[in-house]
């Protein structure tokens, strides 16, 4: 079971690097899911993950207080927002766009209402 985990982490670390250079791409749920399966596969790359200069600190606020940076959630909010847009722009059909703004505007919600972190 250790391997499925530790190919779940690396596998999630892929897909956050991508989403780090992606633009419409999010990184952080990609390095929440790494760290949680670390933590039952790795504990070399658990620390590795914790202690990163970038991602580290997302992850431990998360962990500790289920908070968000304000940087964090004004570019989750600024992309979430621009999408519809951008969609619209390249000629995304109404159907697409409506599930983009229902979609977009709960986890918008949901993000939104997360507290900023304390230990900063």
């Amino acid at each position: 079971m250790k391997l499925v985990w530790l190919a779940l982490g690396l596998m999630s670390v892929g897909a956050a690097a991508a989403g780090v250079v992606l633009p419409l791409v999010p990184a952080t749920p990609f390095l929440l899911v790494a760290a949680f399966a670390f933590a039952r596969s790795s504990p070399r790359l658990q620390a590795w993950l914790l202690g990163h200069p970038r991602f580290g600190p997302l992850i431990i606020d998360w962990r500790t207080e289920g908070a968000i940076s304000r940087q964090t959630k004004t570019v989750a909010l600024a992309t979430m927002a621009a999408t519809p847009g951008i969609t619209w722009a390249l000629g995304g059909s109404a159907t697409i766009l409506a599930v983009q703004v229902v979609v977009l505007a709960i986890c918008a919600l949901f993000i939104a209402s997360r507290p900023s972190p304390t230990r900063r």
